[in-house]
């Protein structure tokens, strides 16, 4: 996966609230947390977040414009119909943008390149072991980012990027089965690399991104009515 949450205690010592709020709310609505019929709240969402309700309302704008929320007149926004299959969509489309970058990395990976893959996977092992989400969080972040920039397609990673926004990261990076096993896929996909493994490459790249689908729509099936 690529790109991670922003807890959401650090918001007001970051740039771009908008986008940060933004962020919040759609790892919320994703996860299920704000089902669909829930009303986001301007006033309660800016005091949960320590920030002014222009930057609430201006995410709010912009989840709009990507269907997760709709305005009510006279009563604000209330969360949009979510069903399995966009959820599924959501993760398939990152896959295959993914799983093209990683290709494209078996082409053109020099030694050091996977060396500091290596080093960064290395950061996540010792994040998990922390059990702190945010280090978790950044630490993915920062190897798929290594990947994306070893491909050297900075328009697709970009698309990758886009899409990401929609994965609730806070979710996995609380998961600590999950964080083992992202660092064990890491490592298997760093030697796929280095022995030129096309299938395995690409096994591991779309498994990433199928384990997180299982894991979300168990959650989703989990919650109570």
């Amino acid at each position: 996966m690529a790109a991670p949450a922003r807890a959401a205690r650090s918001l007001r010592r970051r740039p771009q609230l908008s986008e940060e709020v933004a962020i919040h709310l759609r790892g919320l609505i994703i996860s299920g947390a704000l089902r669909s019929g829930d009303f986001v709240r301007l006033d309660e969402t800016a005091a949960e977040l320590g920030v002014s309700v222009t930057p609430v309302r201006e995410a709010l704008l912009t989840l709009r414009g990507e269907g997760l929320v709709e305005s009510v007149p006279n009563r604000g926004y209330v969360v949009s119909p979510l069903g399995r299959g966009d959820v599924t969509d959501i993760f398939w489309l990152q896959e295959r943008i993914a799983v093209e970058l990683a290709v494209r990395v078996l082409r053109v990976a020099e030694p050091e390149d996977l060396d500091r893959l290596t080093a960064l996977n290395d950061e996540l092992r010792r994040a998990v072991s922390s059990a702190d989400a945010d280090w978790i969080a950044a630490a993915e972040f920062e190897f798929h980012r290594e990947v994306n920039r070893i491909a050297d397609s900075p328009k697709l990673a970009w698309f990758l990027y886009s899409a990401a926004r929609y994965t609730p990261y806070r979710l996995y990076t609380a998961d600590p089965e999950w964080g083992r096993s992202a660092v064990d896929s890491h490592a298997r996909l760093i030697d796929a690399f280095r022995r030129g493994d096309r299938d395995e490459v690409i096994a591991q790249t779309a498994g990433q991104f199928d384990d997180a689908v299982r894991r979300l729509l168990e959650h989703l099936d989990r919650r109570p009515d």
